[in-house]
């Protein structure tokens, strides 16, 4: 029986160790990396509904009409689509995904601090075979109510199909609301209805339409929809990236995808946050962190685990050789 004994501590310290590797880290079972050398500057992320796993996606500026189909499987893109009807893209900043699965893209940046007279969004049906095709999209003419302005956040409200813009400036910027149906034949102004007091670089909503979560480069803010009238609830635990553009929620809603620019650039998950609270935690938890803590928020997790895990597993298999020895 004594005998026995080693591989038995061998087993259990195996066991321990194996225990560790598969610890769950927080909310990292989607991460993926855009594979596609042609998407350098993803500026927009949109989770598609009606293809799972798919994540449609753009470059900033002078790459052309083009929307990038990416499976989070593989990372590989799997169809482009070229709109036509929009003439030439200026700064397109940002995709969402409204009612009956059209699409809306934001060509509303202005790299000249916002001295563009007018903006441009664009919608099209989602196709409905991913393959690379040309897909027809109609052309809306953007204003402001109060002047021209740089904006990278696009969200199109998932009930009602109203868009609505977030301004980016430093000092903190605002929500914009546009016409209860956009107008292809004039201009459709768009008026402030809150401040955002964030340096926004984009947002959405959640898919039942509560909540509207708003990204910068080294954090978030988590609001209550409430009708337009929004409310602050907590911080978004945004990973820190390299530069962070973009975020979409994932179809379920349970949590939020957060796109970085950049070549290879990595679209990791955190936990959407939790109605009329902060984010929450895959156990429940209402925590939420920010910046550098937020970004080593799931790595660490990890690491205290497995750490944890495998200090356990050492003093198992040491104290199975000191018996073995006092025993012989």
């Amino acid at each position: 029986m004594r005998r026995r004994s080693l591989p038995l501590f061998a087993g259990l310290a195996g066991l321990l160790l194996a225990a560790a590797q598969a610890a769950p880290a927080v909310a990292d079972a989607e991460a993926f990396t855009i594979e596609d050398p042609r998407i350098t500057e993803s500026s927009g992320l949109a989770a598609s509904r009606q293809h799972p796993g798919i994540y449609w996606t753009h470059n900033d500026s002078d790459d052309g009409a083009f929307l990038y189909a990416v499976d989070s499987a593989t990372g590989k893109t799997v169809a482009t689509v070229t709109m036509s009807g929009v003439g030439a893209p200026r700064d397109v900043e940002a995709i969402s995904i409204g009612p009956g699965n059209e699409l809306y893209v934001g060509d509303i940046g202005d790299n000249l601090g916002g001295t563009w007279d007018h903006v441009w969004i664009y919608r099209l049906p989602e196709p409905k075979e991913l393959q690379d095709q040309t897909v027809r999209a109609t052309q809306y003419v953007v204003q402001y109510a109060d002047g021209a302005r740089d904006a990278e956040s696009l969200m199109v409200h998932p009930k009602t199909g109203r868009v609505y813009v977030v301004d980016k400036k430093k000092a903190g910027g605002a929500l914009y609301e546009g016409p209860a149906t956009l107008s292809a034949s004039g201009v459709n102004v768009f008026e402030e209805i809150a401040a955002v007091d964030l340096w926004a670089t984009d947002a959405a909503f959640s898919p039942d339409g509560e909540q509207l979560a708003v990204r910068g480069y080294f954090g978030g803010t988590a609001f209550d929809w409430n009708g337009g009238k929004i409310k602050e609830t907590g911080r978004l635990s945004v990973p820190l990236q390299r530069q962070g553009e973009s975020m979409t929620y994932t179809p379920d809603g349970t949590q939020i995808m957060y796109g970085s620019e950049g070549s290879g650039s990595s679209v990791e998950p955190r936990p959407a946050p939790a109605a009329g609270g902060g984010a929450k935690e895959p156990s429940g938890g209402g925590s939420a962190q920010t910046g550098e803590d937020a970004g080593d928020d799931a790595g660490s997790t990890k690491n205290v685990q497995v750490g944890v895990v495998a200090v356990a597993a050492v003093i198992v298999v040491l104290w199975g050789v000191r018996r073995l020895r006092r025993a012989r």
